[in-house]
């Protein structure tokens, strides 16, 4: 799609625009269905790369401490419990540049990976740069997904990174793509970015062969320390018109509320679900950022007659669906 089409699409009158997503939604899934998903850190702080939003910078004093990679039975016993509370995708998370083949960290990564894909959930990663070699090695191991946002619109980037660019961040994409995983890649509103910003980030999604397979929409968590800290919330609507855009836009995609749910109330939720909205993440905690407790979501998809998506069949469930 051309940056002209989203822009016609998004300043529709509001009920029409959420109409039109609606009807999108309702062409391409099933009524009502919800895909929660459960993210991880597994290598929290002293990342060296300088994103204005993250507390997980080393160059910012935001009260992370940076942690070793966590080993893989302890990731095990998280990756156990997000099932067990209905989650089918488990997204692991490292806060560094990015890995290379035959690091040492990468191989215990892979091997964790090995392990986490035998639980029958879907295997999302988020890892930094990469090129195609590890992206393949990721493949083989069972990642399904990996998650690299493009954050904001190619203009708006340098004001936020410097240690790498937007060109660096669809070299990745590129990468995963060639290897054969899905894409996870959306964006961060709230960094001081025009609504344009917004729509050429979403053109530059729109125009992904394939295009994204989900599209996280994060709202800046403002985390004090970040160059970022002061920003104020963006408003409701301009979320859900781009919840709605990005729906109409990329029908096919999951598209999923990411952080900043705590400052969303639940009509606020509601209003992006019926945008096209149909999946979020779940849990107490996004990385470093808080986020609405499992029994608060759980409370809000019954009160809106919306369905968790349905585990995946393992081997194990399988054979106790043949005894039974």
């Amino acid at each position: 799609m051309t940056f002209a089409e989203l822009r016609a699409i998004y300043d529709q009158p509001f009920f029409d625009l959420i109409q039109q997503a609606r009807n999108a939604y309702l062409s391409h899934w099933k009524d009502n269905e919800v895909q929660l998903c459960t993210l991880l850190s597994i290598k929290t702080g002293g990342c060296s790369e300088d994103c204005g939003y993250c507390a997980q910078s080393s160059r910012y004093n935001t009260g992370v401490k940076a942690e070793k990679l966590m080993e893989t039975e302890a990731v095990l016993e998280v990756a156990k419990r997000a099932r067990e509370n209905g989650s089918t995708r488990f997204c692991m998370g490292a806060a560094w540049k990015g890995v290379r083949d035959g690091d040492a960290k990468f191989e215990q990564v892979l091997g964790t990976i090995r392990e986490v894909s035998k639980l029958g959930m879907e295997v999302c990663v988020t890892l930094g740069q990469l090129s195609l070699t590890e992206a393949r090695k990721l493949k083989e191991a069972g990642v399904t997904a990996y998650n690299h946002n493009i954050d904001t619109s190619p203009e708006h980037y340098a004001e936020i990174v410097t240690t790498h660019t937007f060109q660096d961040r669809v070299n990745t994409i590129q990468a995963v793509q060639q290897a054969g995983m899905d894409v996870c890649c959306g964006g961060i509103i709230g960094l001081g970015e025009t609504t344009d910003d917004r729509l050429k980030m979403l053109e530059v999604l729109t125009n992904f062969d394939p295009q994204p397979e989900s599209v996280p929409i994060n709202c800046l968590m403002a985390m004090p320390g970040t160059p970022l800290e002061a920003q104020p919330p963006v408003d409701v609507f301009e979320i859900v018109r781009l919840v709605a855009t990005t729906r109409i836009a990329i029908p096919k995609a999951k598209v999923r509320l990411s952080a900043g749910r705590t400052r969303l109330s639940r009509e606020a939720q509601a209003l992006c679900f019926f945008a096209g909205a149909n999946s979020i993440f779940y849990g107490d905690k996004l990385l470093t950022a808080k986020n609405p407790g499992v029994d608060e979501d759980q409370q809000l998809l019954a009160d809106l007659d919306l369905t968790p998506q349905k585990p995946f069949a393992t081997e194990e469930t399988k054979a106790m669906a043949c005894l039974a």
